[in-house]
C-alpha cells in the first residue's frame, strides 16, 4: 500500500497528508495510460497475495495489454479460452457479462467478485468480464429440513443459484430482487425479494432501511443479518423465520413476506415471522386438508407437553398429591422410596442430561451421531432408575418432553420452547402451580406484545382477523383459503382462482 500512496500525486510542501485524505485519494483513484503504472498499482494492493495473476499479452513485439484476475476466483480455462485467445488473434471476447470502470477500488472488488480485468496502454478504462470458477455442491435436499411429500431440491452457498431457484417457481417480473453490499472486509452480497403489489411498500421499506443500516467488518451467515434486523434480540422466540427450501421461500413471498438472500448462505431469511409460522410446515400444504390439520393439532398438544410437562410433573408431586389419583400416587411413591433428591432436582438433571446428548447427537459424525444420543439416553437412564438416583417417572416424563420437541418443525422456533423449559420449571419447584400460572401467564403477556417488523406476533388471532385464521387453527382446501393475510399481505390482494370449488368428477362427465 505504500507505493500505492506514493501513486497518488502529493504537492510539493504538503509532507504530510491526513489518513482520512489518504482514504479519500485512494478511493477516487483512477488508472492512467501508463500500462506499467497501472501494473505497479495492482501488485502494491494485491501483495503477499499469492493467488493474483499478472498475464501480459504482446503485440507486434510490444506489451499492449494486461490481464489480471485472481485464480482462486475464476475459471482459468475461461481465462485462456474465451479471453486471452482472442486478444491474441484480433478476435471478439465471447466471455459472459463485460463492463468498464476507470475507478481503482471499483476495479479491485470486482476482481474480488470473480471477474478479470483487462487493461490497455490506449485507454485509461479496463474491461471487466466475469469468469467466475468458484466450486459449490450441487443441489439436494437439506438436512435441516426433511421433507416427505414435495420439491427435494435445496438452497446453496451461492446466491446466484439461490435466486434461479426462485425465479424457476415465480416468473413474473413482480419477483424483485434488491441487492446490497454489506461488509467491509467480506463485501457480502444481500439481496432483498418480494413481490410488488403483494408486499406492502410500508414493510419494504422498514426491511431496506434496516439492512441498509447494519456497519460490520463481514458477515459469514445470514444469522449475522438475523441479529441486526430483529425486533426484541432478548426474546427467547425468533422474530425472523429461516429456510433452506425454495418451496417455502416462495410460499411466503406469496403471503407479501420478504425474503433476505446471503451470499455463501444456504439459509434464506423471511420476515415478519409469527407464532403460527413456527408450527407450520410445507408438508401442510402438500397432503390432504384434514391429515394437515390434524397434525398441526397434534403441534399445538405437543407445544404445550414441551414447555409443561416437567413442571406439572414437579408441582403436583411436590405441593398437590391430592390431585393425583391414589393408586398412582403410591406408584409415584414406591419408584420414589429410594431416590434421594426432590423431584425438581430430578427433572432439572435429566433434562440437562437430555440437552447434552441431543448436542452430543449433532456434533458427532452423522453415522454414530443418532446411535449415541438414543442409546445413551436409554443406557443413562436405566442405569440411574437402578441405582435409585433417579425415579421412572422422570425419566419417562423427560422422554416424552423431548419427542414434544422434535415434533415443532422449525428449529429456531423449537430451541426458544427447550429454554422456556427451564424457568417454568424452577416456578413449579417453588411454588406449584400457581407458580406455572404466572409463568405461563407471562410468556403470554410477552408473546402478545411482541412485533416482527411491526406485524402482532399472535396476528391473526391477536389482534383477531377472521378471514386470516382459515390458515391458522384448521389448513382449509387450498380452493378455500380466500384473501392473503391482511397483516403481511395487501389488503386488496387476493390469490387469483380462490374461493372456486372443484367441481365433482360426475358433473364434469356430464358437461363433456
Amino acid at each position: 500500500m505504500k507505493r500505492f500512496r506514493k501513486w497518488i500525486r502529493v504537492e510539493p510542501g504538503n509532507a504530510s497528508i491526513p489518513e482520512e485524505l489518504h482514504a479519500e485519494n485512494e478511493e477516487n483513484a483512477e488508472l492512467t495510460l501508463d500500462l506499467n503504472q497501472n501494473e505497479m498499482t495492482f501488485r502494491d494492493i494485491f501483495e503477499n497475495c499469492s493467488d493474483i495473476n499478472f498475464r501480459k499479452i504482446c503485440l507486434d513485439g510490444q506489451e499492449k495489454q494486461l490481464v489480471i484476475y485472481l485464480a482462486t476466483l475464476v475459471n482459468e480455462e475461461l481465462i485462456d479460452d474465451h479471453i486471452l485467445r482472442p486478444i491474441l488473434d484480433n478476435a471478439i471476447i465471447s466471455a459472459g457479462s463485460t463492463k468498464q470502470s476507470s475507478n481503482v477500488n471499483e476495479i479491485v472488488r470486482q476482481l474480488l467478485d470473480g471477474h478479470a480485468a483487462i487493461l490497455t496502454g490506449t485507454d485509461n478504462k479496463a474491461v471487466l468480464v466475469k469468469a467466475n470458477g468458484v466450486k459449490q455442491r450441487s443441489l439436494e435436499e437439506p438436512s435441516s429440513e426433511p421433507v416427505i411429500r414435495g420439491p427435494r431440491d435445496g438452497f446453496i452457498e451461492n446466491i446466484s443459484t439461490n435466486i434461479g431457484l426462485l425465479r424457476a417457481r415465480l416468473k413474473t417480473p413482480r419477483l424483485k430482487m434488491e441487492a446490497v453490499t454489506i461488509g467491509s472486509l467480506s463485501q457480502t452480497q444481500v439481496v432483498l425479494s418480494y413481490i410488488t403489489g403483494v408486499a406492502t411498500e410500508t414493510l419494504i421499506d422498514e426491511v431496506r432501511e434496516r439492512v441498509k443500516r447494519i456497519r460490520i467488518d463481514a458477515i459469514l451467515d445470514s444469522g449475522y443479518i438475523e441479529e441486526f434486523i430483529e425486533d426484541l434480540p432478548y426474546s427467547p422466540f425468533p422474530q425472523v423465520h429461516s429456510s433452506e427450501r425454495p418451496d417455502v421461500v416462495t410460499a411466503e413471498l406469496l403471503e407479501g413476506k420478504i425474503a433476505i438472500l446471503v451470499d455463501n448462505s444456504p439459509f434464506v431469511l423471511m420476515v415478519p415471522m409469527t407464532f403460527w409460522t413456527g408450527l407450520q410446515a410445507s408438508e401442510d400444504y402438500y397432503v390432504r386438508w384434514p391429515i394437515a390439520t390434524f397434525v398441526r393439532w397434534i403441534r399445538f398438544l405437543f407445544i404445550f407437553i414441551a414447555i409443561f410437562a416437567p413442571s406439572l410433573y414437579v408441582a403436583v408431586t411436590t405441593f398437590h398429591q391430592e390431585m393425583i389419583p391414589t393408586n398412582l400416587v403410591l406408584s409415584i411413591a414406591s419408584s420414589r422410596e429410594a431416590v434421594p433428591f426432590p423431584a425438581m432436582f430430578e427433572a432439572l438433571s435429566m433434562e440437562i442430561v437430555f440437552e447434552a446428548l441431543r448436542e452430543a447427537g449433532i456434533r458427532l459424525p452423522k453415522q454414530i451421531g443418532q446411535a449415541i444420543s438414543i442409546v445413551g439416553a436409554l443406557v443413562i437412564g436405566q442405569a440411574a432408575v437402578q441405582a435409585g438416583i433417579i425415579s421412572a417417572p422422570v425419566v419417562i416424563i423427560v422422554s416424552i418432553t423431548g419427542i414434544a420437541t422434535f415434533a415443532i418443525p422449525r428449529y429456531n422456533f423449537a430451541s426458544g420452547i427447550r429454554l422456556l423449559r427451564f424457568p417454568i420449571l424452577f416456578l413449579a419447584g417453588t411454588l406449584g402451580l400457581y407458580g406455572i400460572v404466572l409463568g405461563f401467564l407471562c410468556i403470554v403477556l410477552h408473546v402478545a406484545s411482541l412485533r416482527s417488523f411491526g406485524v402482532p406476533y399472535l396476528a391473526p388471532l391477536g389482534p383477531i382477523t377472521v378471514t386470516s385464521l382459515k390458515d391458522i387453527l384448521i389448513r382449509v382446501p387450498i380452493w378455500a383459503r380466500g384473501p392473503r393475510p391482511l397483516a403481511t399481505g395487501n389488503s386488496d390482494s387476493v390469490r387469483e382462482q380462490a374461493g372456486q370449488k372443484p367441481s365433482p368428477f360426475r358433473e364434469g362427465r356430464e358437461g363433456n
